[in-house]
């Protein structure tokens, strides 16, 4: 199982925004993690530009986006601007993308959110065709009617994965991409839904087995801080909770908040239940640093030290 880091901006740090995530990616690469993975949040940094501006300033490392929503980009524009982020990255660039969830685009957007496989699917019709090499991109399905040249680079190849929660995702992420990326999924969840749907759908489809990347909070502290821990968790990370698509997702689990997820505690406590997660069948977790303390100082130690822990971590994992 590899480890990498969950890279992404910082609210109302406008001046230092930038320059934080491309030092925390420098930090990931220098100190042996595989890849950093960067959300789309709804009303921040760009996902896209982010990972063009963090592979200018590596050389090694993997970059994701985890992930872009479909709706709300033509898949021309999307294959345009991840192609391009493919060269900058000199082919470390892995594209994820899904159907995000109706509170964001429905509500937010005000665009259709109805049957989102089927939109995936359709979707990735242009994406590998972007895919087979530069030339014309034609593709005519029951959402798109394309006729469009793209000639951004003759290496167009890159790892596509799909943020995969239900059955019918699941199976499409296994059976024509690289894998899933997922959030606020247990144990439990990964080992008894996940991951025997999209292996299940890869080996019918005669693809290799896919990748299963986890979003995981670490915290190292001490075991009579786990509780701490576990709060600040469910205080700063429990947003996406309201979403149908991740209730159910936890419903598949034991885990009933994002706080259940969090591993937390000293070095054998956080190894054992990322442990857990590699013995449920995931391959790639997507560490995010949760930090703890009372005022700056100590949120930036307690982010220091589990850093630290990770770096560590990446090597006996990887």
């Amino acid at each position: 199982m590899r480890l990498g880091l969950m890279v992404g901006p910082e609210r109302a740090r406008y001046a230092t925004k930038v320059d934080r995530m491309l030092r925390d990616a420098k930090w990931a690469e220098d100190n042996g993690l595989s890849t950093v993975w960067i959300p789309q949040v709804p009303d921040e940094f760009d996902a896209m530009t982010a990972a063009a501006l963090v592979a200018h300033q590596t050389s090694r490392i993997e970059i994701g986006t985890a992930v872009v929503p479909l709706q709300s980009r033509h898949p021309i524009a999307l294959v345009q601007q991840s192609l391009s982020t493919q060269l900058i990255a000199n082919g470390r660039f892995t594209l994820g993308l899904g159907p995000s969830h109706h509170w964001i685009i429905q509500d937010m957007l005000g665009l259709p959110y109805e049957r989102p496989a089927a939109l995936t699917a359709d979707y990735l019709d242009v994406v590998d065709a972007a895919m087979a090499g530069p030339g014309p991109i034609t593709v005519a399905n029951d959402s798109f009617h394309i006729d469009n040249p793209m000639y951004v680079t003759d290496q167009p190849r890159m790892q596509v994965m799909l943020a995969a929660l239900g059955p019918l995702m699941l199976e499409l992420a296994g059976a024509r991409t690289d894998g899933t990326i997922l959030w606020l999924a247990d144990e439990q969840a990964i080992e008894s839904h996940i991951a025997p749907r999209i292996n299940a759908a890869a080996a019918a489809a005669g693809r290799p087995a896919p990748r299963i990347v986890a979003g995981v909070p670490v915290c190292l502290c001490q075991p009579d801080e786990v509780d701490a821990a576990r709060a600040r968790a469910n205080r700063v990370l429990s947003e996406a909770t309201i979403s149908p698509n991740y209730q159910r997702l936890l419903d598949r689990g034991s885990a009933r908040s994002v706080a259940d997820i969090l591993a937390a505690g000293d070095e054998e406590m956080v190894r054992k239940r990322l442990a857990a997660f590699a013995d449920a069948g995931v391959t790639d977790v997507s560490v995010r640093v949760l930090p703890i303390g009372d005022d700056r100082d100590a949120l930036l130690e307690s982010s220091r030290r589990t850093r630290d822990l990770v770096a560590s971590l990446a090597t006996s994992f990887g």
